[in-house]
């Protein structure tokens, strides 16, 4: 039993950053434009982590985006600004760089 116990709380704290992320875009609305595996109105987060793979400026590319919008990357529909934090930015770009797994 005590051996259960000690695979579940590790498999919470592995698993915890995974969801903990995806709770974030959707609590930062990302996913009324995103989808992990689908485009919608914005890029797959698939499709954007496959495309910035290998560089190495990328995370910071990204959440400076998240930030302040863009457009012109995926076509002409602007991503707006998102009101989150540098933190939760960096956060969410590591999540997303991670779904190319």
């Amino acid at each position: 039993m005590k051996k259960f116990a000690l695979i579940a709380a590790v498999a919470a704290v592995v698993a915890g950053p995974a969801f903990a992320n995806a709770d974030l875009a959707k609590a930062k609305n990302c996913m009324a434009c995103h989808a992990v595996d689908k485009k919608m109105v914005g890029p797959a987060f698939k499709d954007i982590a496959a495309k910035y793979a290998g560089q190495k400026d990328a995370a910071a590319k990204l959440a400076d985006k998240v930030i302040k919008g863009g457009t012109g990357v995926w076509g002409q529909i602007p991503m707006p600004a998102n009101a989150v934090s540098k933190d939760e930015a960096d956060k969410l770009v590591a999540w997303v760089l991670a779904t190319k797994k």
